[in-house]
């Protein structure tokens, strides 16, 4: 068999493998695929938008809509806003709630790579707000390296494991870090890296953003537009308990009952979601309120289609 490339894996790639293989060797999945109708909700929105998306400020994206939407479910349905640490062995665990939101976003470069980056504060957002905040996230995006940006959230990650005792783990890091020059992360050095960390940390994406949040929310749609298919499975990132996949709007037959109480089969627009979770924490009627007040706002666009809620 011909070798045609050998890719070595960067720092992005490394850090994402860890996590994953973390996920799927300690944590039992439980995925539920969700279809509310959209059409109404999608209709009201494009009036929203060409009424609110001045030119000058901040647009609000049919994505800012459905954070803000995500974000109000999760207040009401916090066990799914949470961290779990269970200990194996001991058979015994437990469960902490937040009161803060925090949604880790996965983000697609420009150069197509992809960095996990935090919304902090989510639940006390207005929808101009998070418009806002996506907005400077992506003005700080041009001026991140994403290489130094994760080094530093795994050099402290590392740092941390040694503090809590996990000695060997942390040694193989470093190994696996600084030997055998094919895998060596390259960084910047010398006068490139004295520019890069002169840039104000208000200018750049920084440590602090890439914290892990309290529970991540991943739009698998905005990558696959045009496309058919659905999301299936996301990986829960422990010490999360839950993840959200958003896929692409698509237009479907479903059977609707009419005002004469017959059946009959329209187009509707729908919003494949993917709710996916941690059985160890959580069982589905602990998931359930949030996919009501999901459904209570596709239903109703006016409780979130409001610049200022």
């Amino acid at each position: 068999m011909a070798v045609k490339d050998v890719t070595r894996f960067g720092i992005q790639r490394k850090i994402v493998a860890n996590m994953t293989t973390e996920s799927w060797q300690n944590i039992p999945h439980v995925s539920y695929q969700y279809e509310p109708d959209v059409t109404e909700f999608v209709a009201e929105f494009k009036k929203f938008s060409a009424e609110h998306n001045k030119e000058g400020s901040a647009k609000i994206t049919f994505n800012a809509v459905l954070l803000k939407a995500i974000a109000e479910a999760i207040e009401a349905d916090p066990m799914i806003n949470a961290h779990m640490h269970y200990e194996k062995g001991l058979v015994r665990g437990k469960v902490t709630t937040f009161d803060n939101i925090d949604i880790s976003v996965p983000w697609i470069l420009p150069s197509g790579e992809m960095m996990t980056i935090t919304m902090k504060d989510m639940g006390n957002k207005t929808l101009k707000e998070i418009a806002e905040y996506q907005a400077d996230i992506n003005r700080r995006l041009e001026n991140t390296n994403l290489t130094e940006a994760l080094y530093s959230v795994s050099f402290h990650d590392t740092v941390e494991k040694l503090k809590r005792g996990h000695v060997i783990k942390a040694i193989k890091r470093i190994y696996g870090a600084n030997t055998n020059k094919r895998h060596r992360i390259v960084r910047l050095k010398g006068a490139e890296k004295k520019a890069y960390n002169a840039i104000p940390e208000t200018d750049r994406i920084t440590r602090k953003d890439l914290k892990q949040g309290t529970i991540t929310v991943s739009n698998v749609g905005a990558d696959t537009r045009g496309l058919n298919g659905e999301v299936a499975m996301l990986m829960v990132i422990p010490p999360q308990v839950c993840v959200i996949g958003i896929g692409t709007l698509q237009k479907k037959p479903v059977v609707v009952t009419d005002e004469n109480g017959e059946d009959k089969i329209v187009i509707k627009t729908i919003l494949p979601m993917n709710i996916c979770f941690d059985h160890r924490a959580l069982d589905f009627g602990e998931v359930r309120p949030f996919l009501t007040k999901m459904d209570e706002f596709f239903k109703n666009p006016e409780m979130i289609l409001n610049e200022n809620a």
